[in-house]
């Protein structure tokens, strides 16, 4: 008796999980010779991708000055070869619409991505060698920069945004996502492939970080452990629909700092050289300069709800001049 009413529960569950109504949405349908992209490919490809960024901290270690030409070729031609068989997976992933998929001309459109994706190392590079400079440079702690290259969370996890971000620009579906993830859940720091990030660019210790899909972030900023750059709710349509692809995250100037557990939320915008102290939450606009404490701690002695406050009033003496002019 006790066998058989384990059986009617196991067929019960079954006969509900394979209800229609119950996975809606949670359903793939596959289709014949399509492959779905490899976490696993990919962590490979991330693994080339250093290997031919950082030749000798990564990858062949008796690489040499003499074969790093050789190693180079070996690695770009299959790092070309896998990268384009994941993409033409991410592309029939993404198309959700055709029952039989050309496959030829999705290839092709794959093999075009992948290589314009590899013209772009020579400028990944070049920023993670900022990158590197400004961790080292920034972090007493730091013996070298060579330990900043193997060692440092911070630059593994920003490391994979660059990869990523060239890979979102392209357009690439899906692929983006899953490589600035395989970070996060290495390092948890959570860097979006949208963010737009410039150079000399560091995150310290940066367990908890979070920089949203459309933050924008200049030169040389650093940032801390538990830092958020937000979005705010997706504005609703005229029918109540979220309305996608708006801007909804802060913009960084130049030289901006974000220490520890600081949020910043929505569209706004932090001067050149501002610093944001740990533990506060920003809705409103900083100024260049300014630094913003809980305990007020900068040279205007403003507080957050101060800056606001200027800003409000500098927006009716501008309207009320406005009015007056008219008059």
């Amino acid at each position: 008796m006790g066998l058989q009413k384990h059986s009617k529960v196991l067929n019960d569950t079954v006969e509900m999980l394979s209800d229609e109504g119950s996975y809606h949405q949670l359903f793939h349908a596959y289709r014949d010779e399509e492959a779905l992209p490899s976490g696993e490919v990919l962590r490979e490809i991330i693994d080339l991708c250093r290997a031919i960024l950082f030749p000798g901290y990564y990858g062949n270690a008796r690489i040499s000055k003499q074969t790093i030409r050789f190693h180079t070729g070996v690695n770009v031609g299959t790092l070309h070869t896998l990268l384009t068989k994941q993409i033409y997976a991410g592309l029939c992933f993404a198309d959700t619409t055709c029952v039989s998929c050309p496959e030829e001309k999705i290839l092709a459109e794959a093999e075009n991505l992948s290589g314009a994706f590899i013209r772009t190392l020579p400028e990944i590079r070049t920023l993670l060698a900022t990158d590197a400079e400004a961790a080292f440079n920034g972090d007493p702690a730091a013996q070298n920069i060579n330990e900043v290259i193997f060692c440092y969370p911070g630059f593994r996890a920003v490391c994979n945004y660059r990869i990523a971000h060239q890979l979102y620009r392209l357009g690439v579906p899906f692929i983006p996502r899953m490589i600035t993830e395989m970070a996060h859940s290495e390092t948890g720091i959570d860097i979006h492939p949208g963010a737009e990030i410039g150079n000399y660019f560091s995150i310290d210790h940066g367990t908890g970080t979070v920089i949203g899909e459309t933050s924008v972030i200049g030169n040389h900023v650093r940032i801390f452990q538990g830092v958020s750059l937000a979005g705010e709710k997706l504005p609703p349509d005229e029918n109540g629909n979220a309305i996608r692809g708006v801007p909804r995250h802060p913009v960084l100037g130049d030289h901006v700092t974000v220490y520890s557990n600081a949020t910043l939320l929505g569209r706004i915008r932090i001067g050149e050289g501002a610093t944001i102290c740990g533990n506060v939450w920003i809705t409103e606009d900083v100024p260049a300069g300014v630094t913003v404490s809980q305990q007020t701690v900068n040279k205007c002695q403003w507080t957050v709800s101060e800056i606001g406050e200027q800003r409000t009033k500098n927006k009716e003496q501008s309207i009320i001049k406005r009015i007056t002019n008219k008059r």
